[in-house]
């Protein structure tokens, strides 16, 4: 029976644990914090539960192929809602006029009204860029999202062949650009143009490949699980938990240990410590990394052992960083739907503060809102409101971290009473400051301090053209045999489904399995395809 440790229990190394395991692995998870989800977090507070990370359901086609190899369902691991609106939209005002507000329904073509209401003539433009989007979308889960890229023939394949002219042109273009030649609409350009943050990019910067993220919140519409993020969690726990894995929190990796075989360095296996105890050795014949990539090459491996060494990550460029804001807020806010999106007028101004050579935490803010209790009673008290609140910043620790009650580091707390006032001019919330009963803030400095993440940022490397796919980083050691890596720092990307595609590459990679597209379950003879 293989000896495997997965490093970090995040959605990565949950997933990745509850498929090792599966697979006939015996797999322990060491977890540094008290509790599992990295983050994909949770706050329970004064009868309040907050989800400090994802809050987004998108992709649903991952997590019922992620759960099918795993010989369950969706709908038996997670109570989804669909959302209608999918989410409001508010747009900054002007200094003579009102700011518009604009809600994005369930279903494409009652998106494809609403466009034509704001822009006469946009409704079939729309419809032909949302079928761009799902063909781009389609093409991205059979070749690109599941394909460990260890086989050129992957990519030299019939039906990426027939697409590569196309493929061409929209990874030659930016997304904002791509955008812009279809609509003319300064919001509906930002709708289509927002999925990039979902990237850690700006659409000025992500390739226009990934206007196939409109595919996914226009088209397939977006949905909610009951008990948010946090109940994915516990169901990914349980499912690695039931397959055999073993889970242990409180207790840091704080080295992966490797040894030389027949002249080549092998993982021997991890040394961990759990709280102020002496460190131990764990033997492993194979470990999988889930924490943060930089910190696993840069802090966990020897210097001869690092495949993405300190002058490797100076050429990258990392996604944002992330002030939150995690507000109880007494009585009813209907003027904010589940999902709320404000954008600011000056749209290049506002990624230039996050992206550019000054940067700076952006005034105003774009920033989204996500009110949970639209949906689930039980997130908040009787009577109360649940606000999650994030603002995009740079990725960057010194702009501090957060606290209880205004207790964080100013320029965090700075920039969520900006984002506070913005939800209450903007959607006309005139008594909001007023309502908040219980405040909780996050900044850069505590993902940094919490998961150890590259530059405090909350995603990881953003999706720019030359860190997406066959350039981003790889899920398993060039230097280490028996090393792998899940997780949004490593291939495919950000975002709980790439997690989950990742947790699957890494099965892959175990295998030997060259297949470009998603894996067939265990119990079917298909399961182990090494083609093309």
């Amino acid at each position: 029976m293989t000896r495997t440790v997965v490093v970090g229990g995040g959605i990565a190394g949950l997933a990745t644990a509850a498929l090792l395991a599966h697979e006939g692995h015996r797999v322990t998870v060491f977890e540094k914090a008290g509790r599992v989800g990295g983050r994909a977090g949770v706050l329970e507070r004064d009868g309040f539960r907050f989800d400090t990370g994802p809050s987004w359901y998108l992709m649903p086609r991952v997590f019922d192929h992620f759960f099918d190899l795993l010989g369950t369902t969706t709908s038996e691991q997670l109570d989804l809602r669909v959302l209608d609106p999918g989410y409001r939209v508010f747009e900054e005002p002007g200094r003579d006029a009102p700011g518009r507000t604009l809600d994005v329904p369930h279903g494409a073509e009652r998106v494809a009204a609403v466009f034509d209401r704001v822009e006469p003539g946009s409704a079939e433009r729309l419809r032909g860029y949302l079928s761009s989007a799902a063909r781009a979308s389609a093409l991205a889960e059979r070749r690109f999202l599941y394909n460990p890229f260890t086989s050129p023939r992957s990519l030299v394949a019939p039906e990426v062949l027939r697409a590569a002219p196309r493929m061409a042109a929209l990874l030659g273009t930016s997304l904002q650009r791509f955008v812009a030649r279809q609509f003319a609409d300064p919001l509906l350009r930002q709708v289509l143009g927002y999925p990039a943050v979902f990237l850690g990019t700006d659409p000025r910067r992500a390739p226009a490949m990934y206007h196939l993220m409109s595919a996914l919140d226009l088209d397939e519409g977006v949905q909610y699980p009951v008990g948010g993020f946090w109940g994915l969690v516990e169901a990914l726990a349980a499912l690695a938990g039931r397959a055999g894995a073993e889970i242990v929190t409180g207790t840091e990796v704080t080295e992966i240990v490797t040894r030389r075989e027949g002249g080549r360095l092998a993982v021997h296996g991890v040394r961990h410590r759990s709280g102020r105890g002496e460190p131990r050795t764990e033997p492993a014949d194979l470990v999988v990394s889930a924490a943060d990539l930089h910190h696993t090459e840069t802090m966990l491996l020897p210097r001869e052992a690092r495949s993405y060494p300190e002058p490797w990550w100076r050429r990258r460029v990392s996604g944002p960083g992330a002030v939150i804001a995690l507000l109880g807020v007494r009585g009813a806010l209907p003027e904010l739907a589940h999902h709320s999106l404000f954008f600011t007028r000056d749209w290049d101004a506002n990624f230039r503060d996050i992206f550019g050579d000054a940067p700076r935490v952006p005034d105003p803010a774009s920033l989204y809102v996500c009110r949970p209790s639209a949906t689930e009673s039980a997130v908040a008290p009787p009577g109360h409101e649940n606000l999650f609140v994030l603002v995009p910043v740079p990725a960057d620790p010194g702009i501090g971290g957060g606290g209880l009650d205004g207790g964080g580091d100013p320029q965090v707390e700075r920039a969520a009473d900006a984002a506070i006032d913005v939800v209450s001019r903007w959607a006309g919330v005139a008594d909001l400051r007023r309502r908040i009963v219980m405040r909780q803030t996050l900044g850069p400095a505590d993902f940094a301090r919490d998961y150890h993440s590259w530059r405090g940022g909350m995603l990881g490397p953003a999706h720019t053209l030359r860190q997406s796919a066959v350039f981003r980083a790889r899920n398993q050691s060039r230097r280490v045999r028996g090393l792998y890596y899940a997780g949004g720092t490593t291939s495919p990307g950000v975002g709980v489904p790439m997690c989950l595609i990742s947790a699957e590459l890494v099965l892959k990679r175990v295998r030997a399995d060259r297949s470009a597209g998603p894996t067939a379950p265990l119990d079917r003879p298909e399961a182990r395809g090494t083609g093309a």
